[in-house]
């Protein structure tokens, strides 16, 4: 076998994986349903009825705390859950295919195992994508005017995002026995990410680092700085509503990183499965 039809192979074999995945997920309608429905309870119930105490009282005067409504301060975070939900979720057909035998079929095929796994993942970080672009169907709900510059740099670091997702949800998987159990797991891992990732609310909403330490306590600013999700939640906030709390760079590093290490980490696990 020549080069090229070796590369032919590899190509065939991982997009024949990865429209697999995505067909799955096309059938599946409950997953379609929590997509959109996800978003809407996030942005139409929490951004607009928690709107009016995303505000500060400074010198008498009633202001904002960031430059941002609610609505659109929490907008980024949503497509980011929306993300994390989809990603993590779409590694359970690691099990299904466990159990049923077919991923015994697929391992003893000519593919090597890291295009088998990298099939996958793409597949699930597609769907992961495409439930992230629902939302931002729902922009014009937030008010707030994406350029092309915008979408095409918040596409981006979605589409990051979502790989290094899928991939912790494989990683997760290839631990895990039973549906049950990756279920419950995988929330065990999703919230506590999400709600410490300065996503409902944001890490210094004071004018001060000083009176930052006095609202919050200070093992809840360490868990957030810790979190790499932070930041990545951050580099969307930069890209859709041209707010960040830190460093520009910060963000993009993170998810490389996380795309990197959890890849990593799912193909060490699955060259042993």
């Amino acid at each position: 076998m020549n080069v090229t039809e070796a590369i032919r192979l590899q190509a065939g074999g991982l997009y024949a994986i990865w429209f697999r995945e995505v067909k799955r997920a096309i059938r599946d309608r409950g997953q379609l349903i929590g997509g959109v429905s996800r978003p809407l309870l996030w942005v139409l119930v929490m951004g607009i009825g928690l709107n009016p105490y995303f505000r500060g009282e400074v010198y008498g005067e009633v202001r904002f705390v960031v430059p941002y409504t609610y609505l659109q301060f929490i907008f980024p975070a949503v497509i980011a859950l929306n993300i994390m939900y989809t990603s993590i979720q779409s590694a359970v057909s690691v099990i299904w295919d466990r159990q049923f035998g077919f991923l015994r079929e697929v391992l003893v095929s000519p593919l090597p195992r890291a295009t088998i796994l990298l099939g996958k993942i793409l597949g699930g970080a597609t769907v992961a994508l495409f439930h992230g672009c629902l939302v931002l169907l729902l922009a014009q709900f937030a008010d707030l005017s994406l350029s092309a510059g915008d979408i095409a740099r918040g596409l981006s670091l979605m589409a990051l995002m979502a790989f290094g997702l899928t991939s912790l949800g494989v990683v997760i998987a290839g631990r895990i026995r039973s549906f049950e159990g990756f279920g419950v797991f995988s929330n065990a891992v999703i919230l506590p990410l999400y709600f410490t990732s300065s996503s409902v609310f944001p890490l210094d909403p004071s004018l001060t680092s000083a009176q930052t330490s006095v609202i919050y306590p200070e093992w809840l600013t360490i868990l957030v700085r810790c979190n790499p999700m932070t930041y990545a939640v951050d580099a969307l906030r930069g890209a859709f509503i041209h707010f960040q709390q830190f460093d520009p760079r910060l963000g993009p590093a993170a998810l490389i990183a996380m795309a990197v290490v959890f890849f990593a980490l799912a193909l060490r696990g699955f060259a042993k499965a």
